[in-house]
């Protein structure tokens, strides 16, 4: 058995980070939006879980600092980080935190970052990592780059060693294309310590620009549970594809040969950008789970309290706070995507 440990979401946390949107970006046209929104995200996870906050600068932090506080969350309950960034996508940018079995110290794995096939800029993006290790955020928690191009939002564990991901986004070539399919599960089993994984072939969202993250279409809720997108428009675009994603899900098993039980979730109607028009990714799949909290995401859709319905069913001992997601899928991603939580075990703000 391997001596490494990829905790799934639900287990305790000692802090989720968040990269807060800067000036001078694709958000200025929506600032007080995506301002807003990132302040209740903020807000919902304090409660019960450490904000980790990267700040492009001085400025930028003393603003944030003054909202967060206007809005009543705790000092203690966050911290500020001055690191700068290309962008707020947290979950792909930010470190995948590993505990261990046997007593062996648990580490901080730095997975390359290219802006999903170097689609955008990155360079910022790619450095939060050591960044944030050499101002301290995981104390003594070692630091270990990994060769190989990985997002957070790519990968889902059910924490008894089986790993779910999609074809459309690990096989892109715009990512690893010198390694084939069953060189990227060797790579992803060491790495990781998973022991089996699982590949949906079918499944992405309209603007979606991931090539088909995981965390927009199902996750693990527990060890025997996955809950997932359905589509019961007939004549939605993605209705036939989320159908054949359904099969497969059905037929996946976990490393005992069991069956997962399936949870489905209930589809928004299409949502477009007011500044292009673009149809956007709204899915209800990117929630965050954090210490007895499930922060799910809203659209302004009468498909909202229907949704925080199945997922109290997921997570019963957990409280689901709803977030107006509106702004966040302007860009194509949401509160999944920019959070990345940080496992208890680790010191997340010595030295801070």
């Amino acid at each position: 058995m391997s001596k490494r440990f990829l905790p799934p979401e639900w287990y305790p946390q000692s802090a989720v980070i968040l990269t807060w949107p800067h000036r001078g970006m694709h958000w200025d046209p929506i600032w007080n939006q995506i301002q807003s929104t990132f302040v209740a995200l903020a807000a919902a996870i304090a409660p019960t879980t450490h904000v980790l906050i990267n700040c492009q600068d001085d400025e930028a932090g003393r603003e944030v600092h003054q909202l967060l506080v206007a809005q009543r969350v705790p000092e203690t309950q966050f911290t500020i980080l001055l690191i700068p960034s290309n962008d707020i996508w947290a979950r792909d940018h930010g470190p995948i935190t590993l505990l261990s079995q046997e007593k062996h110290m648990p580490r901080i794995l730095d997975f390359e970052f290219n802006a999903w096939g170097q689609k955008y800029p990155f360079e910022l993006d790619d450095l939060v990592p050591l960044r944030l290790k050499q101002k301290g955020a995981f104390g003594l928690t070692p630091l270990e780059r990994v060769d190989l191009v990985l997002e957070g939002g790519s990968i889902e564990v059910d924490g008894h060693g089986t790993l779910m991901t999609t074809e459309h986004c690990l096989l892109c070539p715009n990512r690893n294309p010198h390694l084939t399919q069953a060189k990227i599960v060797e790579r992803l089993k060491h790495a990781l310590g998973v022991q089996h994984v699982l590949w949906l072939k079918h499944g992405q969202l309209a603007g979606d620009d991931t090539d088909g993250h995981i965390d927009t279409l199902a996750r693990f809720c527990d060890e025997q549970s996955i809950c997932y997108v359905t589509c019961d428009d007939s004549e939605d675009e993605h209705y036939a594809d989320l159908k054949a994603m359904e099969a497969e899900l059905q037929a996946f098993r976990d490393v005992a040969g069991k069956p997962y039980r399936l949870v489905p979730l209930p589809w928004p109607k299409a949502k477009y950008s007011q500044l292009d028009g673009r149809r956007l990714p709204a899915t209800y799949a990117n929630f965050l789970i954090t210490n007895d909290r499930v922060i799910m995401p809203t659209y302004r859709d009468p498909a909202d309290e229907k949704a925080l319905a199945v997922l109290q069913t997921c997570f019963p001992d957990h409280t689901i706070v709803p977030v107006d997601a509106i702004a966040v899928i302007e860009n194509y991603g949401s509160l999944h995507c920019v959070t990345m939580q940080v496992p208890a075990g680790i010191v997340a703000r010595q030295g801070v």
